[in-house]
């Protein structure tokens, strides 16, 4: 399945997402910044890519995650774990990161920050109700299914 996502630069600097080879998921975002930012543990900030999407169908949505690199050797991942880019949202991409690390890290103008996969949403209808099904799980959670 292809689908088209028109990319549109907001500052010259930006780089348009692209894939680090032919089999990847995600395209990378880069850091649209011209100062390195140092990202000090625990602290968030949020950097901007300096563009904007449209995705040519309204069932996609655009999913932002963090980079292994980046969250394996660094500890710096996506401040919301996941990002969402709706499908209807013109707005420049920014990638909230944090460093969960005891090392300070800085970020580098053009740096891959994380990255993107487009991928299909349902499109559900909420619908209240009074009683639901039953299953066998009922409402265990959190571990309730035990260890391996």
């Amino acid at each position: 399945m292809k689908s088209i996502v028109k990319v549109k630069k907001l500052n010259e600097n930006a780089i348009v997402p692209k894939r680090a080879t032919e089999g990847s998921a995600g395209a990378d975002l880069y850091a649209c910044i011209t100062e390195p930012v140092t990202l000090n543990p625990g602290e968030l900030v949020k950097i901007p890519t300096g563009i904007a999407i449209e995705l040519e169908d309204k069932t996609l949505a655009a999913f932002l995650f963090a980079r292994s690199g980046l969250g394996v050797k660094h500890g710096i991942t996506l401040a919301n774990s996941v990002g969402v880019v709706d499908s209807d949202y013109r707005g420049e991409i920014c990638v909230g990161l944090c460093n969960v690390s005891s090392e300070p890290y800085t970020i580098e103008p053009n740096e891959r920050v994380a990255q993107m996969v487009i991928m299909p949403v349902v499109n559900a209808e909420f619908v209240q109700s009074e009683e639901l099904g039953s299953t066998k799980r009922g409402e265990g959670g959190f571990g309730s299914s035990g260890k391996l």
